[in-house]
């Protein structure tokens, strides 16, 4: 009879939950995949929603920005998805089934993307994706992606509400953080981070810098971002900023992929 042969492993009897070896792990350097990418979301509600007026400018404008700088466009849903949410929440639809529905929207607003940047090798490709962005963009194609990270029915249960807490903010990051990006950039219908929201309350003070931390002490009632997406940045490998700007100032994407001061930097 043949001895049992065990494959040797430094995990081998471990639970994967034991601080200790969650600490060790935390040591080791993974690969960047693409340390030069841009990824750059283009807000649903802030931009898309706004229609040919802003959207054309900054299509010429990433359309440029991609012929010397690698970049990845990611979709956010907009006014449909509020729609979209309204109806299914009203319905008593669980959070996986609203995340599933909200992503059907960006994705609907990517395909539009790709196609409007088609003069500059725009392709539309889907969330698994991203380990084929090194070979289509050395191609010279601009790749536009949903920005709903894919949990699908498996989204996390949000701490208030039946909202799906992983919407596009934070999948651009997430996309940024997995393949080792240089910026994370999210393109807004304001200039950036104010303590207060700006259509409410024009005079609400502006934030040009802020860590994650002092961000979430805050506790806001309203932000222009997605509260994950900062949450997820304080753990971030890679991607230790996140970068709000007004896509609507045309150049404001350009200065950002640029490493110029404009909006809000958020610090991990």
């Amino acid at each position: 009879m043949a001895e049992r042969f065990e494959m040797e492993s430094k995990f081998r009897g471990e639970s994967l939950v034991r601080r200790g070896l969650l600490r060790e792990t935390r040591s080791g350097k993974q690969v960047r995949i693409m340390p030069d990418l841009n990824v750059i979301k283009i807000g649903g509600h802030g931009v898309i929603d706004y229609g040919r007026d802003v959207i054309y400018p900054l299509v010429e404008e990433i359309g440029e920005l991609s012929r010397n700088n690698k970049v990845l466009v990611a979709t956010g849903g907009g006014v449909r998805v509020r729609h979209i949410l309204d109806v299914g929440i009203d319905l008593g639809m669980p959070t996986g089934v609203l995340a599933e529905l909200a992503g059907k929207i960006s994705e609907q607003n990517a395909i539009m993307m790709s196609i409007l940047f088609s003069k500059y090798n725009g392709t539309r490709i889907h969330t698994d994706d991203l380990l084929n962005l090194p070979s289509l963009i050395s191609l010279g194609m601009l790749p536009v992606v949903q920005g709903t990270p894919p949990y699908g029915l498996y989204e996390h249960p949000p701490k208030l509400g039946s909202i799906p807490p992983h919407r596009t903010d934070t999948g651009a990051f997430l996309m940024a953080e997995v393949v080792g990006g240089k910026n994370c950039i999210l393109g807004k219908n304001v200039d950036g981070l104010y303590a207060e929201n700006p259509f409410v309350n024009p005079d609400a003070e502006f934030i040009a810098e802020i860590t994650a931390d002092e961000l979430l002490e805050m506790e806001m009632e309203d932000m222009v971002l997605e509260p994950k997406a900062v949450e997820l940045l304080r753990d971030a490998v890679h991607v230790t900023e996140i970068k709000i700007v007004n896509a609507h100032v045309p150049g404001n994407i350009t200065k950002a992929v640029n490493g110029e001061r404009v909006g809000t930097l958020i610090r991990a």
